[in-house]
């Protein structure tokens, strides 16, 4: 079913979103804002692993995307392909290369458009637009598995029309029932909840979040420091989200999560082993995820609660020397929040997931609460919610729908409505939209090759994702 540990992973800084807009193909979702559709959600495997296995089915291990870039001239049609991956038992390297050919193609255009005739020169002059270092990026990415349980990530890109170097260090490790992990990026990405992109400088958290339980109970706990004022990372100007301002953050949060079915059909060798007049087969579901049929019900509540250290007198300063994209009044934000959200979520599934044609079709429906309070004082002092509040005051639909093509292909659709007004008009209205083609990969067990594209951010690219319910 949908995803509804978004819930309480949106309230820190450690939620990854897809994004061709870096090498790594990954953002932050800003903490504290509404919960992302489930199709923005970034893979669990790095990169550099999908790249290792996507190249096998691309000419020539080139994996194409969309991304709009800094200087327009670029297009945002970019070409990806793993370079160099060596590797142990406990450690590998591996290098990802990007080019953009729109400009290139353009500028040898003109050049042999321009010329009377075609002269060595000409071919001479043409061949140095391909020493445009703008039309490149690269990265260098390494993790070395210190234990069974501990490993240690460390990456660095440079993006050709941007200055400066893209840096990150991971360190993981893994308890019986606790995760912990450790992020530092100089600068990060961060995308808010219309889609606009921040950098920020540095950023440093320290988490502890626990495992998935039978009991449905689930907390998270971290510190976090921002340094550095927020930069719009495409955009010019602009309110930066508070959340990404400077200061030190200590957070904690606690889940509990049910589910009910209102009906199950569940697997059994009749359907896994099918008799023929040749004998009988083994056909296992395309995702082992999707291959009971059922209608199901499911919720989450939590809390979370946050304290802020800091920030204050740098923001003002920052103010008072009038730097470029600082928000033109210092950001309210409280020292001490406590807060509670809450989801609920209808599934229903159709086939195995098995068969060629017809076998799949599967529709979950979410509504999220950001922030139980803020809906509460909407609903019965309505007048009282000031703009701040307005965002997190008003419920979410998310919808998912995904059908079957054939085989292992299935389209899906991620919407999310905003049950608010816009523009003075009363009604939902849709917030976000991610259409995606996927192939399953029966080897892999739950594992596919996905193809999406967002139209709010005019962003697509294909990823390798694994166990994505």
């Amino acid at each position: 079913m949908a995803n509804l540990k978004s819930a309480m992973d949106s309230a820190f800084w450690d939620q990854n979103i897809s994004t061709p807009q870096t090498l790594e193909g990954t953002a932050k979702s800003v903490p504290g804002e509404s919960f992302p559709v489930d199709g923005a959600r970034a893979s669990r495997a790095l990169r550099i692993q999908q790249l290792s296995l996507l190249r096998n089915g691309f000419p020539l291990g080139i994996i194409p995307s969309l991304s709009p870039p800094l200087q327009k001239e670029l297009g945002s049609f970019s070409l990806q392909s793993l370079l160099l991956r060596p590797s142990t038992s406990n450690w590998w390297l591996g290098i990802i290369g990007q080019f953009r050919p729109k400009k290139l193609i353009s500028a040898i255009k003109t050049e042999l458009q321009s010329a009377d005739e075609l002269e060595l020169s000409v071919f001479r002059d043409a061949a140095k637009h391909f020493l445009d270092k703008a039309l490149y990026s690269i990265a260098l990415a390494t993790q070395l598995s210190l234990s069974p349980s501990s490993s240690l990530l460390w990456s660095t890109e440079r993006q050709g029309e941007r200055k400066g170097y893209r840096n990150k260090f991971k360190l993981y490790h893994q308890l019986p029932d606790h995760d912990i992990t450790l992020d530092a990026a100089w600068p990060e990405l961060f995308m808010d909840h219309k889609g606009k992109y921040w950098e920020v400088p540095e950023s440093i958290s320290l988490d502890v979040s626990s495992l998935p339980s039978d009991s449905g109970l689930l907390y998270h706990f971290g510190i976090h420091r921002n340094s550095g004022h927020p930069q719009a990372f495409n955009a010019l100007g602009g309110e930066a989200p508070s959340a990404l301002m400077p200061g030190f953050c200590a957070k904690a949060a606690f889940s509990y999560e049910k589910s009910k079915d209102f009906w199950r059909r569940k697997e059994t060798k009749e359907d896994v082993f099918v008799k023929t007049n040749k004998g009988s087969f083994f056909r296992p579901s395309y995702d082992v995820c999707l291959k009971e049929p059922h209608a199901a019900i499911s919720g989450i509540i939590g809390g979370t609660c946050a304290a802020w250290f800091g920030g204050r007198k740098n923001s003002a300063s920052a103010k008072s020397q009038g730097e470029g994209d600082i928000p033109t009044t210092i950001n309210k934000r409280s020292p001490l929040n406590v807060d509670l959200f809450g989801s609920v979520c209808y599934t229903f599934q159709h086939g195995q997931f098995r068969k060629l044609y017809g076998d799949l079709t599967r529709v979950d429906t979410r509504l999220d609460i950001c922030s139980l309070p803020s809906f509460a004082k909407r609903i019965f002092k309505s007048s009282s919610v000031s703009s701040a509040d307005n965002s997190l005051s008003s419920p979410r639909l998310n919808l998912i729908f995904q059908q079957q093509v054939a085989g292992p292909i299935v389209v899906r659709v991620d919407s999310k409505f905003l049950l608010d007004s816009k523009s003075g008009e009363r009604g939902p209205h849709i917030e976000d939209l991610i259409y995606s083609l996927s192939y399953s990969l029966r080897l892999l067990h739950s594992g596919k090759v996905v193809a999406w594209y967002s139209p709010k951010r005019k962003e697509g690219m294909i990823e390798l994702r694994l166990f994505e319910f």
